[in-house]
């Protein structure tokens, strides 16, 4: 069977939105691109699926190569094949979004992407492709998983606050949350431990610092 040009030209890629939260903002990951299409804008990270490569396998190189960020949690978001997405050539792309703690934020810029950075949600600057249709999406997909899972919990570091968690929760949902259902609502949920440590914040009396019973899970609550 003769295979055509366009068959060809079809490419299979991943592209990751990476959440994280801090200065009390969601905010996500992006890199600019260095190469056309969109040289020189912002972009999210991903690359080509390989040809025996696995498409989480995909994402998890891409980010580490184009940010240094690994060993996060990433889940698969949507599939994204609009004829016209792409003006050079047929790409299929398969979205992710995966969260990151505060505290590993560190990040390494490699040779492909000329910038790499963190932008509020409410702040994006024009983004290449399609890629606000899939961070848009993707944040949907966190509001509202926040209310079935313990997703938001991969926002945590070693050690936090019920308090921090509480924070946590009000800004992915943009309000205010209960503080006496909130703590009973997490205890019972039976996802976080005691460390038998306290953290001072200012004046305030000492608060409890917890830790996640089983870290880089995700459970489904009902």
């Amino acid at each position: 069977m003769t295979q055509s040009p366009w068959d060809r030209s079809l490419a299979v890629t991943t592209d990751i939105v990476i959440f994280t939260i801090r200065d009390r903002k969601l905010e996500l990951l992006l890199v600019r691109r260095a190469a056309a299409p969109f040289q020189g804008q912002w972009a999210l990270p991903g690359g080509v699926v390989g040809p025996d490569e696995g498409l989480k396998a995909c994402a998890t190189r891409a980010l580490d190569e184009q940010t240094g960020v690994s060993g996060v949690y990433l889940e698969q978001l949507y599939t994204f094949g609009d004829p016209g997405r792409d003006p050079l050539r047929r790409v299929i792309s398969i979205a992710y979004y995966a969260l990151v703690p505060s505290d590993r934020l560190e990040l390494r810029a490699s040779a492909a992407p000329q910038a790499v950075g963190w932008f509020a949600l409410e702040q994006l600057p024009p983004l290449a492709f399609d890629h606000c249709e899939i961070v848009a999406l993707a944040h949907h997909r966190l509001v509202s998983k926040l209310t079935y899972s313990t997703i938001a919990f991969q926002f945590m570091g070693e050690k936090f606050t019920l308090s921090e968690l509480q924070a946590v929760h009000e800004i992915i949902l943009a309000q205010r949350v209960d503080k006496r259902n909130f703590r009973k609502w997490a205890l019972a949920l039976e996802q976080i431990e005691p460390t038998g440590e306290e953290r001072r914040d200012g004046k305030h009396r000492p608060a409890q610092l917890y830790r996640l019973k089983f870290p880089g899970r995700v459970e489904i609550i009902r």
